[in-house]
């Protein structure tokens, strides 16, 4: 069954698929700091709750997934050149598989999404619009620790097996489930920078919209990665990154960095 499922593993995404990530990536990120959206998130809760979860979840994702780490020299090109920046963090990162190292970079993610979160930086960011790329680069350089512990990024691959992935990717998840039941089940205006005219858009109505927004955003991201993970775990009875491993191994005793060319994972990354 090893052998099965070994032959079975999925390709890696290609170049190009690569290069439309992360051309995708650039155009959420306009789409976040420009009018519309821009101006509907300093009115709205559910305009803000589009923006923070675009500049939270979905970029930092197809970041990961795009990032050009061969053509931008990071990486090496071929097997026969020697080790760059991003090939030596790819040989660090297997060798410190242990779990402490995963949740390290997800509860910093976490963290800095809660923190960009709460009610005051809400109001800050809503007040003064030359923090919104301010609250941009911090979401994206500590998402991509979050999602490089869960999708590939050749020559970076998650230190994880498939089903502690599949794991962490749920707990992830439900922090931003957590913030979106929090604001939708409030009773009070969890925003109080929002103001609601009368005849528009009530304040309970527009607390459940970005609720359901941040929800279904979170759920859209992270959902896929947890179903793949998990019947990739199923289909697999021992954990396919054994060989990986032992194999970053020998190539460490030799004084050479770890092959990275397999494990560059499939469309969904993981």
């Amino acid at each position: 069954m090893t052998d099965g499922a070994a032959g079975e593993r999925p390709r890696e995404l290609t170049a190009p698929w690569r290069g439309w990530c992360l051309l995708g990536a650039a155009i959420v990120v306009v789409v976040c700091l420009a009018p519309p959206l821009s101006d509907t998130a300093r009115r709205f809760e559910y305009g803000e709750a589009l923006q923070f979860s675009l500049l939270a979840i979905v970029v930092p994702v197809l970041a990961a997934l795009g990032a050009p780490w061969r053509r931008s020299g990071l990486a090496r090109a071929g097997e026969s050149d020697p080790p760059r920046f991003a090939d030596r963090v790819a040989g660090r990162r297997l060798r410190h598989r242990e779990l402490p190292w995963s949740l390290a970079f997800i509860a910093a993610d976490l963290g800095a999404v809660v923190a960009w979160h709460v009610p005051r930086v809400v109001a800050a960011v809503a007040a003064h619009g030359w923090l919104i790329p301010l609250e941009g680069v911090t979401l994206l350089a500590f998402g991509l620790g979050l999602w490089l512990e869960l999708v590939a990024s050749p020559p970076l691959v998650p230190r994880s097996s498939y089903l502690r992935r599949a794991v962490l990717a749920a707990v992830a998840m439900w922090t931003f489930w957590v913030l979106a039941y929090v604001l939708g089940l409030s009773n009070h205006a969890f925003y109080p920078n929002f103001a609601h005219v009368p005849g528009g858009l009530s304040a309970a109505a527009d607390q459940q919209f970005a609720s359901a927004v941040l929800w279904f955003v979170a759920a859209a991201s992270f959902v896929p990665v947890i179903f793949w993970n998990a019947m990739l775990w199923l289909r697999t009875d021992e954990d396919p990154d054994t060989e990986l491993l032992a194999l970053a191994r020998a190539e460490r005793r030799r004084g050479t960095s770890p092959p990275t060319g397999r494990l560059g994972g499939d469309a969904t990354g993981v």
